[in-house]
């Protein structure tokens, strides 16, 4: 369990901080910038190694809501459920921390408005409540169906963070213009600790449609066989 926790911690930590600081500290470089397409790209990235680096220990989930989802899917005992979670928001709170520090370099810059989830006034395209809503449970839907698909006894041996990776990227591409993408309960949770009251506020939506998506989203992918 202790190294299932490290590889936890260590995944997420990563996601965040690569994923994230890619928004915060190339995005806004204007001309230069990285971009949505960057973004999306470096948060791929940052799964897709992790999951070859510690898949083996852990299962690579780096997610409450893929947690959540493999344990529902009967993939992960429940014993596991609350330390992984644990782990991963320390991870993502650690790495928010760090891209905090950095960031405070540059005078007068903020996290919130390029790592921070939010809608309304929040959302990078000013979406509402209800677009978040759906497309955060929609797009953690199809993320899990496919981590369990992808990790199911006979797929392709070796090719899981692949996909997974590439899945990812894929959502965020969708998704930064509505949230700033979570699908991620850690990942939203550390960077909106550094980003103020409004985006504390609008955190229960980065909880609850994720899990909700991955729930079903593991249900589905135990019944397509």
């Amino acid at each position: 369990m202790q190294q299932k926790i490290a590889a936890e911690f260590l995944g997420t930590f990563w996601l965040t901080f690569a994923g994230c600081g890619s928004a915060i500290l190339m995005a806004v470089i204007p001309n230069r910038g990285l971009g949505f397409t960057g973004v999306a790209l470096a948060f791929g990235l940052a799964v897709l190694t992790m999951s070859y680096a510690v898949g083996r220990i852990s299962g690579a989930h780096f997610n409450p809501a893929v947690t959540i989802g493999l344990w529902v899917g009967r993939r992960l005992p429940g014993v596991d459920v609350l330390p992984y979670i644990i782990a991963q928001l320390a991870g993502a709170t650690v790495a928010a921390a760090v891209l905090a520090l950095i960031a405070s370099g540059r005078p007068g810059f903020e996290i919130g408005a390029f790592a921070a989830n939010g809608y309304g006034e929040l959302s990078p395209g000013k979406y509402s409540l209800l677009a978040a809503l759906v497309v955060e449970a929609v797009v953690t839907f199809f993320f899990v169906f496919i981590v369990m698909r992808v990790t199911a006894p006979g797929a392709a041996a070796g090719f899981a963070p692949l996909a997974i990776g590439l899945t990812l990227s894929l959502i965020h591409l969708v998704a930064i213009p509505v949230t700033n993408a979570s699908v991620n309960p850690a990942r939203s949770t550390g960077p909106a600790l550094f980003s103020g009251a409004a985006y504390l506020a609008q955190l229960w939506l980065f909880w609850l449609a994720p899990v909700l998506g991955g729930v079903v989203g593991a249900m589905v992918a135990r019944a397509v066989r």
